[in-house]
């Protein structure tokens, strides 16, 4: 796809990684509006990318986030892509975990995703993309002493399983939107990126993050994201 003159939704924008996409997306020439939570990030966001327009929303509020879509195709007409970068980190033992928290998780990472782009499949250009960060999922690793008869038994990392719970349902969903989304030519794109240098693990709404090795380049992780739109 051509970034060049596309019109583009970024939510998440007062985030790390939706603020360097964003920005990134608009020095190649895209036309993008804003999504974020926060008013006075996203307001310097908007003037520092020549008056973009901006909305405020609360991911608690799946209302608000079904209705970002359609409000981009009226302000950006013609909407050709969606980014969403949302996401909270959260960490304890299953049993520390508070229903809460757990629920939370899951509609800060899973469930405002889905309804951002469930708002916005249906006003998207043919041919154009809803994509999501999903990243965080950790890779199993295999074993080697499952009991016999259990299928697929494997090991995450501790103190993650509502954050992985989170994370592995946006997935599996952005799977099934692709394939109901394929006779339009919307690439639906599941961005697993990997641990990144953002800060966003020092900020859990919960717990201590386990112990995990140096953040890979934000601003690298971009460039890969929008190599990955292009290559569409």
């Amino acid at each position: 796809m051509e970034i060049s003159g596309a019109r583009v939704l970024v939510v998440g924008a007062t985030g790390v990684l939706g603020g360097l996409a964003a920005r990134a997306l608009a020095e190649l020439g895209a036309r993008v509006a804003l999504a974020g939570r926060n008013p006075v990030r996203l307001t310097a966001l908007a003037r520092d990318l020549g008056g973009a327009p901006a909305r405020c929303f609360e991911a608690s509020d799946l209302d608000q986030c079904s209705a970002l879509g359609p409000w981009a195709e009226r302000v950006l007409p013609g909407l050709e892509g969606v980014v969403v970068t949302v996401g909270a980190a959260g960490f304890g033992a299953v049993e520390d975990v508070s229903n809460a928290v757990a629920g939370h998780l899951l509609t800060v990472n899973a469930l405002c995703p889905m309804a951002v782009l469930r708002g916005a499949a249906p006003v998207v250009a043919d041919k154009g993309f809803l994509l999501a960060v999903t990243g965080g999922v950790p890779a199993p690793r295999s074993r080697t002493d499952a009991p016999d008869g259990i299928a697929g038994s494997a090991d995450g990392i501790a103190g993650t399983a509502d954050y992985t719970a989170s994370k592995a349902a946006l997935s599996g969903w952005l799977g099934v939107l692709s394939e109901e989304l394929a006779p339009r030519s919307v690439a639906v794109h599941d961005i697993r990126s990997p641990h990144l240098d953002t800060g966003f693990t020092e900020r859990p709404v919960a717990g201590e993050p386990p112990v995990l090795p140096p953040g890979a380049d934000a601003l690298e992780a971009v460039r890969s994201l929008v190599e990955r739109i292009t290559a569409a």
